[in-house]
């Protein structure tokens, strides 16, 4: 690095400590409240003052700002404090996203973070579409923000008339995939039922460019998938007692009066658990599809493990 170079960055470094400092003080008068033990502060609030103090720098301070964001989200998550609140996350994710107005990773894993509900997340859908609308303005060719949008409205807000809006829009941005289209006719016709919740999943599983979401996808796919065969099962156990007038004990009844060919496995593996005297047939306790959802599938959980 030249001279004017360690320059540059030993006043970085200085300026941000005045910062800091500043803060700091300020803080003393003014106390902000200190999540989960007072662990973790948000010393600038302010997007523009922290542009202007990180000088050319912005990309550099970006990235730090993404990782307090992460940081946060995590130690939050991980929390057992019953008051524990994701304050710090938006704030964290807005002067991220301007001093890097391109952080494509930032504006997007950002919103899995907001709209992922109490406790798991601050269930802020509103600030996950006023974040993902940020990175549409700075970014207007991305098409994958508008989809994003369309997710939340989905998944969060139940407002299917809005998704398949975003999803429409999505597809009229140059490079969007050919099925972005087709998908807003389907979201707007069967909005809120498996079937369109199958197929959003399918697109995520076919699309996604990062391994932990393909592998997020393929889990929801097997839990859809659980739920299909769960009805299936409910049906067959229905028909045995309308004909035999008999109350189903066990899955042998099924067996030996030929509903089933053996014991039904779920499309993990573990064997479906029946409950005789309540009527019930759910997961084994043990099956890695636990929890199954309530329909839609949703994006919980959807971020990277913490």
């Amino acid at each position: 690095m030249t001279v004017r170079g360690w320059t540059l960055a030993v006043g970085l470094a200085a300026l941000l400590a005045g910062v800091v400092g500043l803060q700091r003080a300020r803080e003393r008068l003014d106390p902000l409240p200190m999540p989960d033990g007072g662990g973790s502060v948000l010393y600038v609030r302010s997007p523009e003052v922290m542009k202007r103090a990180v000088l050319s720098y912005d990309a550099v301070a970006a990235d730090l700002y993404w990782i307090r964001a992460i940081q946060h989200y995590g130690a939050t998550k991980l929390s057992t404090d019953p008051g524990k609140a994701y304050d710090q996350l938006y704030p964290l994710l807005d002067i991220s996203t301007s001093l890097d107005p391109d952080f494509t990773v930032a504006y997007r894993f950002g919103a899995i973070f907001l709209s992922e509900p109490f406790p798991n997340g601050p269930g802020r859908a509103d600030q996950a579409i006023a974040l993902l609308q940020k990175g549409l303005t700075a970014r207007p060719e991305t098409w994958a923000f508008a989809q994003d949008i369309g997710f939340v409205h989905y998944w969060w807000r139940h407002d299917y008339a809005q998704a398949a809006a975003w999803f429409l829009r999505a597809s009229a941005i140059p490079g969007a995939p050919a099925w972005m289209k087709p998908l807003a006719a389907v979201t707007l016709a069967q909005g809120g039922n498996r079937a369109s919740s199958r197929q959003l999943w399918q697109q995520v599983n076919d699309s996604a460019d990062v391994d932990w979401l393909r592998t997020q996808a393929r889990l929801r796919l097997r839990q859809l998938d659980a739920l299909d065969q769960i009805d299936a099962l409910r049906t067959i156990a229905a028909a045995y007692e309308r004909r035999t007038g008999l109350r189903l004990r066990s899955w042998d009844d099924l067996v030996r009066s030929g509903y089933l060919r053996g014991v039904p496995r779920d499309p993990a593996g573990y064997l479906y658990r029946l409950d005789a005297a309540r009527g019930r047939i759910t997961l084994a306790p043990d099956s890695s599809l636990n929890p199954l959802p309530t329909e839609p599938v949703s994006l919980s959980s959807m971020g990277p493990t913490l």
